[in-house]
């Protein structure tokens, strides 16, 4: 199936980059971005080629008790709603209240966030992450 193969995972099957499988059998998968960068230095040898691994960019800072509570909450309230048959939904916090949200609805248009406004200048600095402007 398709599912056994995500994001060009086939050909790093044949690159030295192939980890083989774990103890229960499944495919450990290679990181795709080094794959990428040795396939582009490859190609363009005059390139100066950097990889970044996306983990120390996303969050490389551990967790907080808040972190943890607030997960496990919308963890336990999408076992609730799967439970009570509810489809095409997902979990979130709006107005102090963990609410069930209608997937359709929430990717109905795109989101702006303004990288240089007040509420993703208070994300990027409780996380730790450097601005990149």
């Amino acid at each position: 199936s398709h599912w056994e193969h995500p994001c060009l995972q086939d050909l790093l099957e044949n690159d030295s980059l192939h980890n083989g499988t774990d103890a229960s059998g499944n495919p450990i998968l290679a990181d795709i971005g080094t794959f990428l960068k040795k396939q582009l230095k490859g190609a363009f040898k005059e390139a100066d080629i950097k990889y970044i691994d996306p983990s120390y960019i996303i969050r490389s800072i551990p967790t907080t008790s808040n972190d943890r509570i607030y997960c496990k909450i919308l963890a336990h309230n999408a076992v609730h709603a799967a439970f009570a048959g509810y489809t095409g939904i997902t979990v979130g916090l709006v107005n102090t209240h963990y609410v069930y949200l209608p997937i359709p609805v929430i990717i109905q248009s795109a989101r702006r966030v303004d990288p240089r406004g007040k509420m993703w200048n208070r994300l990027r600095a409780s996380i730790g992450q450097p601005n990149f402007y």
